[in-house]
């Protein structure tokens, strides 16, 4: 088991250039196994949950080979479309797989994702859009079969709610299918945009991506591409409101401003100097953050849910009584918890979390809850005084490449400690603890 410990009061300065997207390198990586061919993916960040992605796709028969941040993924011999509950429980966001397994197979066999424990992330839509595309759905013992016994074919699909996972599902199932599929209420997050511009370049024809209504026609087939995917809005964010908790003045390189439209408000309402120039963002904080009135996490372009436990660690050290209200997952304030070992004030009831600022943080020892929750954490014990040890590491590594080198680079005093190896070097060695036999002068201590 590994743990961060940090000693806090270290303002950040500097400039840092954040990795790919998470959330686009996973669909983008399921979408690989739709095509038939070698893709080679660039700028996939090297995360445990892009790991777990590409263990789904060796397992389904696709040849896999990473070089640094470039990933290429061979599907011509993929013979499988069963993802074992092993795997699936790896990575919250594997039911992405469903539709392109579907489309490439026409079948498809698997269970109900596992991952961060943030709330139910019921899969009715995606099931609902499968079932519109023609797939059938038999469930056993815990186990989903689907089969599309005429083949995939296109419909006009109506989200309830505009879920990101189902409308990657949607892109990657109708991608293939017969006919054209046109969806309404579709999620508009740049995760998707940059899925479909991959599926395009495989020779998929889909417009509308990143609007609320996309219309795929659907083609016979799919070939491999190259694709470099977009950088990650989410760790971009964290690193801005880490140099806004102390005091910091940093910028985040080649990233796109646009993409982090809902959070630069956000951060000069909190005091915070902003200033966007072409693939840059570089942020000035005041001695003291002022509180956000009010911030609700909605759909894409509103503020993500994603930023929301990052925000809220801000917001324990600003000037004032901040409201959160959480939007899209009933169960993501577990991180409050945690803040409160801080000496953070923190109120939570339902959706809405009350947070008043407090002079200073302590360090403490904390576990994280889950990925972002978890980050949440690392940003308090950046603020606090004092030292912070941070357990539950393995959260952390879902969303974000070597935090701890990448924050030092900035000037903090941030480790990554494996706790075997601390123990075992505590232990004294053998010899240490066997009786000194070596004569002694008249005058040693064992004679006074």
């Amino acid at each position: 088991m590994e743990k961060i410990v940090i000693h806090g009061q270290k303002r950040l300065r500097g400039e840092i250039e954040t990795h790919g997207s998470k959330n686009s390198a996973l669909p983008i990586l399921a979408a690989a196994a739709l095509a038939n061919g070698e893709s080679v993916i660039h700028n996939c960040p090297r995360l445990s949950d892009v790991d777990a992605a590409l263990r789904i796709l060796t397992h389904l028969g696709c040849r896999v080979r990473r070089e640094g941040h470039t990933v290429l993924v061979d599907s011509t011999g993929m013979h499988g479309y069963e993802v074992p509950d092993k795997l699936m429980r790896e990575m919250r966001s594997s039911v992405v797989f469903l539709g392109a397994i579907l489309g490439r197979t026409g079948r498809a066999k698997l269970c109900t994702p596992g991952g961060c424990e943030i709330g139910l992330r019921p899969i009715d839509l995606h099931l609902f859009a499968m079932e519109q595309l023609g797939v059938r759905l038999q469930e056993a013992g815990g186990l989903l079969e689907f089969s599309a016994p005429q083949g995939l074919a296109g419909a006009r699909i109506t989200l309830s709610f505009p879920s990101v996972g189902a409308t990657e599902n949607v892109l990657l199932a109708a991608a293939t299918a017969k006919g054209t599929t046109v969806l309404y209420n579709a999620a508009r997050e740049p995760e998707i945009s940059d899925l479909a511009d991959f599926l395009n370049g495989c020779g998929a024809h889909i417009q509308g991506a990143g609007d609320s209504t996309i219309v795929i026609d659907g083609v016979p087939r799919l070939h491999g591409a190259n694709h470099t995917v977009i950088p990650d809005r989410i760790a971009a964010s964290t690193y801005l409101l880490a140099g806004a908790m102390t005091q910091g003045r940093i910028c985040v390189k080649d990233v796109v401003p646009a993409h982090l439209g809902a959070l630069l408000p956000v951060l000069r309402e909190m005091g915070c100097d902003m200033t966007v120039s072409g693939r840059w963002v570089c942020l000035s904080a005041p001695p003291r953050l002022k509180r956000v009135k009010m911030t609700r996490t909605m759909p894409y372009p509103g503020f993500p849910t994603d930023v929301q436990a990052l925000l809220s660690a801000a917001l324990t050290i600003a000037d004032g009584t901040s409201v959160i209200v959480e939007n899209i997952f009933e169960s993501r304030y577990k991180h409050a918890a945690e803040l409160l070992r801080f000496g953070a004030k923190i109120s939570v009831e339902g959706r809405v979390e009350v947070i008043e600022g407090v002079e200073r943080l302590m360090g403490a020892p904390v576990t994280a809850p889950d990925l972002r929750g978890g980050f949440a954490l690392v940003l308090a014990g950046l603020a606090a005084h004092g030292k912070t040890v941070v357990r539950g590491v393995e959260h952390i590594d879902r969303g974000y490449e070597s935090p701890e080198l990448l924050l030092r680079s900035l000037g903090a005093d941030v480790q990554r400690i494996c706790e075997d190896e601390e123990r075992a070097t505590q232990k004294k060695p053998a010899d240490a603890e066997k009786p000194d036999v070596r004569p002694q002068s008249a005058g040693g201590e064992e004679n006074r």
